[in-house]
């Protein structure tokens, strides 16, 4: 019953934090660049100490330590992710074999839940979650010639028009929140007398 009184506290919570995350990425791109490099460094050690210490198969840990590779392929143009990509494509697959192998493993032999819980959350689930919170990220960076996308067939060195005739689609979790935002809360009307 305690539950109910505090679950919609807690969803908004959640919502406002993520919201938050989502700003911070979007005003240091570089720094979360650094960031979500040093997890993906460290998610690779973490592999290393469980293939050491552990006695998990090698095939969890060599797929775990390649989605960690493909990961650091994504990052390379990051915040821009192209959707077509070979690592974005890659990443995704190994994050999915992964899991496969993991729940495989876990659902044979025992491990109590907050190990089994550790795992999923710092070698599965931190980096890809890292990654899909900063994809509003690239709606309000420069436009630079590094971005993957065509541009306008008349004039292929004007990246600013190019960049503002594009600028009125987005798909960000941000731009979701704003969405949400705007449409559930109610709006205040200013009264000017």
């Amino acid at each position: 019953m305690a539950y109910l009184r505090t679950g919609p506290k807690f969803s908004l919570s959640q919502a406002a934090g993520l919201y938050y995350i989502a700003e911070l990425i979007e005003e240091y791109t570089v720094f979360t660049c650094r960031v979500i490099r040093i997890l993906i460094l460290v998610t690779m050690a973490i592999f290393g100490g469980l293939f050491l210490f552990e006695d998990l198969p090698a095939s969890m840990i060599i797929c775990g330590i390649i989605s960690q590779v493909t990961h650091l392929l994504v990052l390379r143009t990051f915040p821009f992710f192209d959707l077509t990509s070979l690592p974005f494509i890659g990443a995704v697959a190994f994050v999915v074999i992964n899991h496969y192998l993991a729940f495989q493993y876990f659902s044979s032999v025992y491990y109590p839940f907050s190990q089994v819980l550790a795992y999923f959350t710092l070698c599965l689930w931190l980096v890809p979650f890292c990654f899909f919170v900063s994809l509003s990220a690239n709606e309000n960076v420069l436009p630079t010639l590094a971005e993957t996308r065509p541009l306008n067939a008349a004039d292929e060195s004007d990246v600013v028009t190019n960049y503002f005739s594009r600028r009125s689609k987005r798909y960000g979790l941000l731009s979701f929140f704003n969405y949400a935002k705007e449409s559930i809360l109610p709006q205040r009307v200013k009264k000017s007398f």
